[in-house]
């Protein structure tokens, strides 16, 4: 009990104006966006200020029809607006409930359970088995205390507890005996009394979920690229715009239609197909992997994949299963038995002794995950009589104490007179309970060496028999006898060697980042596949590095231990400012905030907590490390589609915005009308790209290196080739326009003929760019959903041409079908042209 504290605790008036003061015990919730503020970001998107124009303009001139078609989409494009926008990140929220237990606290001397978020700095909380703790603390007084702090640290070993000497201070998570205790976490054995020192923010959670907080979710490269390329055409469609609008209103003298012109114009020339194809993309992309056990919280990531060099993976729970596990038996002679493979033979006395006795010196209800794995390998080991305590009587414990670390469980069996004392602690303290010589002891030695040296947490087992009370008040007055040793460990998760090797072969660098020791999280790197490790790298030693020196060690460190949150994120943030694109697993809390600052942030869904889930792009629901390479795979197929999805759209832009040029300059009939711009920007153009979603990916795609972060969607030799073939296809529809005109057809018919070019050329530059090397006979099959397109393309034309209400909007005439026929023609031999000549130059190389 710290000096001035009354063993009564506060009383009921003091916790209430604490309260008041210094606030609730929880986390502050994360402030969502405001509609209004949504409404705005929409308004700013520049095809929907054209479309409002454009809408403006047609009511100004009593058009209705069409005002209303496209003020109609301006509501469809607001709608799918709002509904992405809502998606609000609930990182804060999952860490406040967590953090906010119920608390069985002291107040005027008596206990009474109280809400979490009411516990206040100076209460009295006491801590049993079972129990969140609610706040930190710092324990006054203890009984065989043990936490799991794996929420903090990563760690699935608990940490052992002792009582606190005069007043010392709060130390860091995972720090083994010492007498602070941490808002979140979980008593897995014994009681305590601890004296509330930090509530809400100023705790380690609120520590966690300030840096959650602080921490910006990172674009993508592809999303940067993107708005970058969008924002450079917006700029000069809109220049152009204006002096189409200043040209034709000072020829024509008609400025209002000029107007509408150069909006038209600049509808034709923004490339807002690229986000909405990014947009299908990604969204597809996340429905495949869902199907794959992968779940997609920020789409936008899955492109990333495809592009990331690092992959920083936390060990506990991610490249381990984040329990214990029995790995080796040790008996007499020193003779090592593996326990992998104990269940399939027949087991001898001594190791049926061993299995039997670790049960019997466990607690019943065990919560500890070392006593956890003692039972569950004898469950499944033992014969049915022996794994259970059916019959048994517990009748005397005997508790670990700081002097010997070692428990001990009297029992009454079934039968018999006597009864069986089992014990099971550190060897050191089990060799002192059993008395054992120099020689006896170092061939104790041996054996825990021999496990020690391969990352296993050792523990040693004894027994005696006697004849009944009164029992001695101190566990070493018993006639014990040494049984063996159990080595343990955290297991590898059985994908993750294949996993890791996949990525290395795809050219990513997998790194490790634990809270553990180096000697273990060496071991575990070694066996995963991670490496050589050459160095290992501390967080003691992390912190004496300025940022350029860390950005060097970088280079050649792939394991680092003993690390903390903060670390961690500066880890993320060191290989992002070397220029990597960083992937980063984890599981815990201690992991959110380099989740969230990470290019790709991935949780564990099945073992990892809330926190870590929320903070991540990526949830592998399985936590199957394999998954990461399937979403890899996936990333990388997503951009050698968008890039030929990109390659296509720049080509058909070229006839578009020419269809709508041309016309003016040449002071001949309009061409394209708005309404013609909005259906194949918006439902032609989108569909036809969706087309490339579907193309497979090419068979090199995890043997080669992840892609240049900084490499666009157009290449030098990709513009060259859209160019001619969107210019070829403008020339067929232009000249089968201006056939028409010289034959006296009128404007309308010529209108109809020139639009049958282009769909024809749209869908030629569509099969021409599939295979990402501009071939329109390609040895690919097409897929199932191109072929619904192409037929469902020709039908639109069809109707269009034959429904006299669909020929009103869209200021159509019926042409004649060989007329038609002629324009397809012309359309696909436009696209065919560029096929020939590019195959001819191929044919010369």
């Amino acid at each position: 009990m710290q000096p001035g504290r009354p063993s009564s605790g506060l009383g009921e008036q003091e916790a209430a104006a604490r309260l008041r003061a210094e606030g609730f015990n929880e986390l502050p919730s994360a402030r969502p966006r405001h509609l209004v503020s949504i409404f705005v970001d929409v308004l700013r998107e520049p095809m929907l200020l054209l479309l409002v124009a454009s809408g403006g303009i047609y009511l100004l001139l009593g058009d209705f029809r069409e005002a209303v078609l496209l003020l109609g989409s301006i509501v469809l494009v607001v709608g799918i607006t709002f509904y992405q926008h809502q998606r609000s990140e609930r990182a804060l929220h999952a860490l406040r409930d967590l953090s906010s237990p119920r608390a069985l606290v002291i107040r005027d001397g008596q206990r009474s359970r109280i809400p979490g978020r009411e516990v206040v700095r100076g209460d009295l909380v006491v801590l049993s088995e079972g129990d969140r703790v609610p706040a930190d603390g710092t324990l006054i007084a203890c009984n065989d205390l043990s936490i799991d702090e794996s929420l903090l640290t990563g760690e699935s070993i608990p940490v052992d507890k002792v009582a606190s000497n005069d007043g010392e201070n709060a130390v860091s998570p995972n720090r083994d005996r010492a007498p602070s205790v941490f808002s979140g976490t979980l008593v897995v054995r014994g009681q305590g009394l601890a004296e509330v020192q930090a509530t809400g923010v100023l705790t380690e959670m609120g520590r966690i979920g300030r840096l959650l907080g602080e921490t910006d979710i990172e674009k993508t490269p592809l999303q940067h690229a993107t708005a970058r390329l969008t924002r450079s055409m917006a700029a000069g469609g809109l220049f152009t715009c204006a002096v189409v609008v200043v040209v034709y209103g000072a020829t024509r003298s008609d400025w209002l239609t000029g107007l509408l012109v150069g909006i038209t114009l600049a509808m034709s020339l923004l490339p807002e197909e690229l986000p909405v194809v990014l947009t299908v993309f990604l969204a597809l992309g996340a429905w495949r992997l869902a199907r794959q056990r992968v779940l997609t919280r920020r789409a936008a990531v899955i492109e990333a994949l495809g592009s990331a060099t690092v992959l920083c993976v936390d060990k506990t729970g991610t490249l381990t299963e984040n329990r214990m596990a029995v790995r080796k038996l040790v008996v007499e002679q020193n003779i090592v038995v593996d326990a992998g493979q104990i269940s399939n033979e027949p087991l001898s006395t001594a190791i049926h002794d061993l299995l039997r006795l670790s049960i019997l010196a466990s607690e019943t209800e065990a919560l500890d995950p070392l006593e956890r794995a003692l039972v569950e390998i004898g469950q499944r080991s033992l014969p049915a009589q022996d794994s259970t305590l059916e019959g048994w009587t517990l009748v005397h414990e005997y508790a670990l104490t700081p002097e010997l670390l070692a428990m001990s469980h009297v029992w009454k069996p079934p039968i018999g007179p006597e009864y069986l004392v089992a014990a099971k602690g550190a060897p050191e303290a089990i060799a002192e309970l059993c008395r054992l010589d120099a020689n006896q002891r170092a061939a104790v030695e041996q054996g825990v060496t021999s496990l020690a040296e391969t990352r296993l947490r050792v523990i040693a087992v004894a027994k005696a028999f006697v004849l009944g009370p009164p029992w001695p008040s101190d566990q070493r007055q018993f006639p014990f006898e040494f049984v063996g040793l159990v080595g343990l460990a955290d297991p590898l998760r059985p994908t993750v060697p294949a996993a890791i090797q996949a990525c290395k072969a795809a050219g990513i660098r997998v790194v490790m980042i634990t809270g553990d020791y180096p000697t273990t999280a060496r071991a575990i790197a070694a066996e995963a596949g991670i490496g050589p490790v050459q160095e290992v790298l501390t967080g003691a030693e992390l912190n004496a590095l300025d940022d350029d020196v860390l950005k060097e060690r970088l280079r050649h460190v792939d394991v680092f231990a003993r690390v903390v949150p903060e670390q961690k994120l500066r880890i993320v943030n060191g290989f992002k400012a070397a220029g990597a694109v960083v992937a980063m697993t984890g599981d815990g809390v201690n992991d959110a905030p380099a989740l969230r600052a990470a290019h790709i942030g991935i949780a564990m869904g099945g073992r990892g907590t809330d926190v870590a889930r929320e903070a991540a792009a990526l949830v592998l629901l399985d936590d199957d490390m394999a998954s990461i390479v399937r979403a890899v795979r996936m990333g990388r197929r997503i951009f050698d589609n968008l890039k030929k999805a990109a390659d296509y759209i720049l080509a058909i832009h070229i006839p578009i915005a020419g269809a709508a040029l041309v016309p003016v300059l040449v002071q001949s009939p309009l061409l394209l009308l708005p309404a013609h711009i909005v259906f194949l920007e918006m439902i032609i153009d989108p569909a036809c790209s969706i087309v490339f979603e579907a193309e497979t990916e090419e068979d090199d795609i995890m043997t080669r290196p992840p892609r240049d972060p900084n490499e666009q969607l157009f290449s030098r030799a990709s513009i060259v080739l859209s160019l001619l073939q969107g210019t070829a296809v403008l020339g067929a529809l232009l000249a089968v326009f201006a056939f028409a005109l010289s034959r006296g057809a009128p404007d309308a018919e010529a209108r109809a003929l020139a639009f049958c070019t282009l769909i024809a050329g749209n869908l030629s530059l569509l099969l021409a760019n599939r295979s990402g090397r501009g071939s329109l006979i390609s040895r690919r099959r097409p897929s199932a959903f191109m072929g619904w397109l192409a037929g469902g393309a020709l039908v639109f034309l069809v109707a269009v041409l034959s429904v006299p209400a669909l020929r009103e909007i869209f200021r159509f005439d019926a042409p004649r079908p060989i007329d038609v026929g002629v324009a397809l023609a012309a359309g696909v031999v436009s696209v065919l042209s560029v096929e020939v000549v590019k195959a001819l130059r191929s044919s010369r190389r």
